[in-house]
């Protein structure tokens, strides 16, 4: 060993791609320079001790709502990454929606990048979108880097000419086409606009707004359809599918057949759709509200069973936050209310929770699904998501004996209300490392703030 590091963390139990060693990890230039038994500190500028912390490759979301432009009342780059640091997260991936105009175009993904640069503080990629009348923008955005295009198959809610909008069975086969062509995908919010419009007018006329009458306005029944047609017209065009937030086990089951028969299609789920059931929208109120809706208690522990299987590629947080007053505003109806989870900090801790902690779920599968996988789906990879010699020393360091309930203070996005607040968590990030950069640390917050910069398309990579 020669030459001298920026950075040794040393003796912290270190979450590989395939196994969970102690370990010393060097670090020069942002890079992983070497990871041994033992490494002489002596040899680095720096040094942090993790003697007794977890040490992983840093969360990569790859489902994150950080609304600027003109939406940064809602949630900015600066507030929304600040949370995502504090929860071990190095890396995102921004998805258009509420932003005005959303990125649906070439003109407001430029925007996009100026707001985020020197704003974030850790690294990020930005998601394009499929909406009514953009075919024609969607190689543009493309050649300029997007992970991907998203779009909704219900109506996404919101306001306004410029709002983003669903598509149509028409608009959805002409996307895919065009994105098809294009070897690009396409990130699909799937549920049936016809059977939630439908049962969500006929609660309204009937007076039954409440958390149970929204929950059974979204049936699975409306996910489980939109999927299926969805992978049958991805089948027949060629199209590259990830289905995002998917909340039911019935729907998973439908994805990994399809997956079987050689479609190039994955999926995400949510912590919340792990930690939160419906009862939980009866009792938090509005917070709890989102799209599709929480599932009961026996569906919540089949999607762990798929999860532990290997049949869900990865957990990301959908963070869609906006000002409480469109929760809990006077007079808002369950129905009325916004629906998001604000949830950027929670991911990791969360998992670790009730994943490695109750479930035993080994930690080299939790970071493959937290980092790894999601690398490599959505073009982080190789680089990103992965403790290893010559990747991005992108690390997320953890106590996991720090017991405490999660209180309201500690939460750094904009609008600090959450489902989770008043939940016990025994795990907690005590540092996060964004290319050797030390980014948060739990007693001091956010100590780089701007240190974040915009990651280029890297070449697709298998999951797993």
């Amino acid at each position: 060993m020669s030459g001298r590091y920026d950075l040794v963390v040393k003796r912290g139990t270190v979450v590989l791609p395939g196994e969970v060693v102690e370990a010393d990890i060097a670090v020069k230039d942002g890079k992983i320079a070497a990871i041994d038994e033992r490494i002489d500190e002596r040899l680095a500028t720096r040094t942090i001790m993790a003697g007794g912390h977890l040490v992983m490759a840093g969360v990569i979301d790859g489902h994150v709502h950080l609304n600027e432009p003109n939406f940064g009342h809602w949630e900015g780059f600066a507030t929304g990454t600040a949370a995502l640091a504090a929860g071990g997260c190095t890396a995102y991936a921004d998805m258009p929606l509420n932003g005005n105009p959303p990125t649906v175009h070439l003109d407001a993904l430029r925007q996009k990048e100026r707001l985020a640069e020197g704003s974030s503080v850790v690294d990020y990629r930005f998601w394009g979108g499929l909406v009514p009348g953009n075919l024609d923008h969607l190689q543009e955005l493309a050649d300029a880097g997007v992970v991907g295009f998203k779009a909704f198959m219900s109506n996404p809610g919101g306001e306004g000419e410029g709002r983003f909008r669903e598509v149509n069975v028409t608009d959805m086969r002409a996307g895919m086409e065009k994105i098809a062509e294009i070897d690009g995908l396409l990130a699909l919010h799937a549920e049936s606009e016809a059977i939630t419009s439908l049962l969500a007018d006929r609660a309204r006329r009937e007076g039954r707004t409440g958390p149970g009458d929204f929950a059974a306005s979204r049936p699975v029944e409306a996910e489980t359809f939109a999927v299926a047609e969805a992978l049958a017209m991805a089948e027949a065009t060629g199209c590259r599918l990830h289905f995002v937030h998917i909340s039911s086990p019935e729907a998973v089951r439908i994805i990994a057949r399809a997956r079987g028969r050689g479609m190039d299609v994955s999926l995400e789920t949510c912590p919340h759709y792990l930690t939160l059931t419906e009862r939980h929208m009866a009792e938090l109120g509005p917070v709890a509200k989102c799209a599709p809706p929480l599932r009961d208690s026996e569906r919540v522990e089949r999607l762990w069973s798929h999860l532990l299987a290997g049949e869900i590629d990865l957990i990301a947080s959908d963070h869609s936050p906006c000002p409480e007053s469109m929760k809990l505003g006077r007079g808002l109806t369950f129905f009325d209310a916004w629906g998001g989870i604000a949830g950027a900090q929670n991911t990791l801790e969360l998992m670790l929770e009730e994943g490695w902690q109750k479930r035993g779920m080994p930690l080299t599968q939790l970071t493959a699904l937290l980092s790894a996988n999601p690398a490599r789906r959505f073009g982080f990879y190789p680089g990103k998501g992965e403790i290893a010699v010559g990747f991005d020393a992108d690390l997320a360091i953890v106590d996991p004996s720090r017991p405490r309930t999660l209180t309201r203070d500690e939460l750094l996005h904009r609008h600090p209300h959450s489902p989770y607040i008043g939940m016990r968590l025994t795990c907690k990030v005590v540092a996060t490392l964004c290319r050797g950069e030390t980014v948060y640390t739990a007693e001091k917050g956010i100590v780089a703030p701007g240190f974040g910069k915009h990651v280029r398309a890297n070449p697709r990579h298998a999951i797993g």
